[in-house]
């Protein structure tokens, strides 16, 4: 029996003890199907044979339908990072009604909130927020065109900006075309792939297209591609290959923004961005959360005091822009953050520690697998060594059965995370030591049992 159809029959067996406790999933997934493509809201959550459908959360945990407690490695997609109902959040939501949700109008809140940022993240003077990370992208990547006058931008293999058509490519294999249906070759056209952590892929891109690249933009950490963390002296070639063509840096921090450090990535490489995306955690668990900032040279572009014509300046809009329920609890978690400092060098140190320990385990079974991340980002990853890209994170895999597998042993473990094709961890304050034990207990385990049946590679 080859070690694909080991884990196979292991699999077999892991969901066999997972449709035993968790009926009401099995039940809600029934119904959703019918009124739900796919049985889901977002086929991320989707898990096989059927997703958990989650009931509450609070701290570091959550509870599905059926009762059964998990740890939470998933956060929210990384938005919770003070963790479920914290109270800071929580108050605000509690006060909301006297507020109103949505106001409609300008508001003092806003104001308040975009002064915080200005004081906390490097390089921004001024922001603008948006209702999610997606759209924070594609109002910095129309702003640095209409900054530069230039067409052309550099993105990275892995990389995922949200669902704005000329950045939706070079996400998966092969890394070319559209990544959708219903996306036109024509929304391409001035949108260039690299290679992550590889300067030269960007330089022989420069040398052709570079008198015409409006930005480069990247994930300091890449999320969906395999939580990979950006080497410094790339971060910092990227920022010196921008400023000698003319072009803008865009930091797509959607997932590092707050979350690596208060000041983000940033911060945490000692490499300035001329364009700051943010989202998830800076809408503080509540929906609606993007912003993106910069200079104010850079953004006064927006300004339609400056430019009467709308024509000559760079737009930006929508409904729920600003709403006050967002912007009091982003200000909240930030403010927070702010006034904790020391939340970052303890949460930042446990992690690093857990995936010192987890290569440790990986390595005692032959290294089959490895970790990848930074600070409270951390990556899984089944490959013959540890990945620098997400091209690297894919070609270089033993099995693609493996991660289904572990995936499965941790939900029958009381841990979820997600995804079962691509092992990513985003955790909270609220994570402990004794957490992150049991999470490296359970890979541990698992790789222990795979062994027994066969199946890891020989």
């Amino acid at each position: 029996m080859s070690h694909e159809e080991a884990l196979e029959e292991l699999r077999k067996r892991l969901e066999e003890k997972y449709v035993e406790f968790t009926p009401g999933s099995r039940r809600l997934y029934e119904r959703a199907r019918k009124v739900l493509p796919g049985g889901v809201t977002y086929q991320i959550r989707w898990l096989s044979p059927y997703p958990v459908f989650v009931e509450r959360g609070e701290a570091q945990h959550i509870w599905d339908v059926d009762g059964n407690r998990y740890i939470d490695y998933w956060m929210g997609h990384g938005a919770l990072i003070l963790g479920h109902r914290h109270e800071v959040v929580r108050k605000v939501l509690e006060n909301a009604p006297e507020l109103g949700t949505h106001l409609g109008f300008e508001n003092p809140y806003a104001i308040e909130y975009a002064e915080l940022l200005a004081r906390i993240v490097p390089g921004v003077e001024q922001v603008r927020f948006t209702n999610s990370g997606t759209e924070a992208n594609m109002y910095a990547v129309r702003l640095a065109r209409a900054y530069t006058g230039r067409k052309y931008i550099i993105k990275f293999e892995g990389g995922w900006h949200g669902g704005y058509d000329p950045l939706h490519v070079g996400v998966t294999p092969p890394y070319e075309g559209p990544e959708s249906l219903g996306l036109i070759e024509d929304c391409l056209r001035y949108t260039l792939v690299a290679k992550y952590n590889d300067l030269g892929s960007v330089e022989e891109l420069m040398k052709k297209f570079g008198n015409d690249v409006a930005a480069i933009i990247v994930e300091p950490v890449l999320g969906a591609g395999g939580a990979i963390p950006a080497e410094r002296e790339f971060l910092k070639g990227l920022r010196e290959i921008a400023d000698h063509y003319g072009s803008l840096l865009i930091f797509d921090e959607v997932i590092t923004g707050l979350r690596l450090s208060l000041g983000g990535a940033q911060e945490y490489y000692g490499v300035r961005a001329d364009i700051v995306v943010m989202g998830k955690i800076i809408g503080g668990g509540v929906p609606g959360a993007g912003a993106f900032g910069a200079r104010e040279e850079i953004m006064q572009l927006l300004d339609h005091l400056r430019y009467p014509n709308p024509r000559q300046r760079s737009f930006h809009g929508g409904t729920f822009t600003g709403n006050p329920l967002t912007i009091l609890a982003g200000y909240a978690t930030v403010k927070y953050l702010a006034e904790h400092p020391g939340v970052y060098e303890k949460m930042n140190s446990l992690w690093d520690n857990a995936r010192r320990k987890m290569d440790s385990v990986c390595s005692r079974y032959g290294d089959v697998c490895w970790s990848t991340g930074a600070g409270s980002i951390v990556g899984i990853h089944f490959t013959r060594s540890r990945p620098r890209s997400a091209r690297e994170a894919v070609e270089n895999r033993w099995s693609k059965k493996v991660y289904e597998a572990f995936n499965l042993y941790a939900r029958v473990n009381g841990i979820l995370y997600v995804s079962e094709h691509m092992a990513h961890l985003l955790a909270s304050i609220k994570h402990t030591w004794s957490d992150a034990e049991q999470f490296i207990t359970v890979l541990e385990n698992f790789l222990e049992e795979a062994k027994k049946i066969g199946g890891l590679p020989r």
